[in-house]
């Protein structure tokens, strides 16, 4: 995953007692989220944004010491449908932003699919225009 250079709104690491010393990687875009797991041996995960169902947060004991949490993730997507970012900074914080943006890229989606569905009603093959017909006497 190449977080150098690439347009992303936040990323972080899984960390160990506050520090990120482990070889997983979180990444957030505006319509995606990514997950890089490993070095040697690197497994690489995206989610689509709007296919996020609910976000929530954990924190134990030992993670609210050290300022961290873990926030979970389920989707629709098949291949994971449950994804937990763990040992995060600002968890809350992350959550919040994580939630703007599915909403604001599913209200695109919507958008985008009206559109397309609007043109599909009237093919405008008859030239009406759609305006009601006058009845004549």
């Amino acid at each position: 995953m190449g977080f150098k250079g690439s347009m992303y709104i936040w990323k972080d690491r899984k960390r160990f007692l506050g520090m990120p010393l482990s070889f997983t990687r979180y990444a957030l875009s505006e319509d995606r989220l990514f997950l890089s797991v490993g070095f040697f041996s690197v497994k690489d995960e995206e989610i689509l944004l709007y296919r996020v169902r609910d976000i929530s947060v954990r924190r134990t004991l030992w993670q609210r010491m050290f300022g961290v949490g873990t926030v979970v993730v389920r989707s629709s997507d098949k291949s994971t449908p449950e994804v937990f970012l763990k040992n995060i900074k600002k968890p809350l914080e992350f959550k919040e932003l994580l939630h703007c943006n599915v909403e604001e890229c599913k209200m695109r989606r919507r958008l985008r699919i009206s559109e397309m569905s609007a043109d599909l009603h009237d093919d405008d093959s008859d030239l009406d225009d759609d305006i009601p017909e006058l009845e004549q006497d």
